[in-house]
């Protein structure tokens, strides 16, 4: 039983059991199939979180990050940070840059 991941392929395969689990669906799973699901989830989760090349490296990468992971709208977005959609589509666009209050707003939220 794996504890931890240490490289791509075993994370390969982990990736693999997870998708031949969900494909039964969650209410033909057994209780030990779905205490397995959250393990080796839970496994998958830590190997991405240390070696996810892909994370943004930009703000304009961090702020569509977070609607995403927050189901929001730039609208929404907007409104939390106190500024206008307009402005948030041209920094989400790279035609206006962050300022120093957008930014600790942004760190606030």
């Amino acid at each position: 039983m794996i504890t931890k991941i240490t490289n791509k392929k075993q994370y390969s395969g982990i990736m693999a059991a997870i998708e031949n689990l969900m494909l039964k669906g969650e209410a033909n799973l057994s209780q030990s199939e779905l205490n397995e699901i959250g393990r080796i989830s839970t496994l998958a989760e830590s190997w991405e979180d240390e070696n996810d090349p892909l994370k943004p490296v930009t703000i304009a990468g961090m702020i569509e990050l977070k609607m995403f992971e927050n189901r929001m709208k730039q609208r929404e977005l907007a409104t939390m940070l106190g500024i206008t959609t307009t402005r948030l589509n041209e920094v989400l666009n790279g035609k206006r840059k962050v300022n120093m209050d957008l930014a600790k707003s942004y760190t606030k939220n």
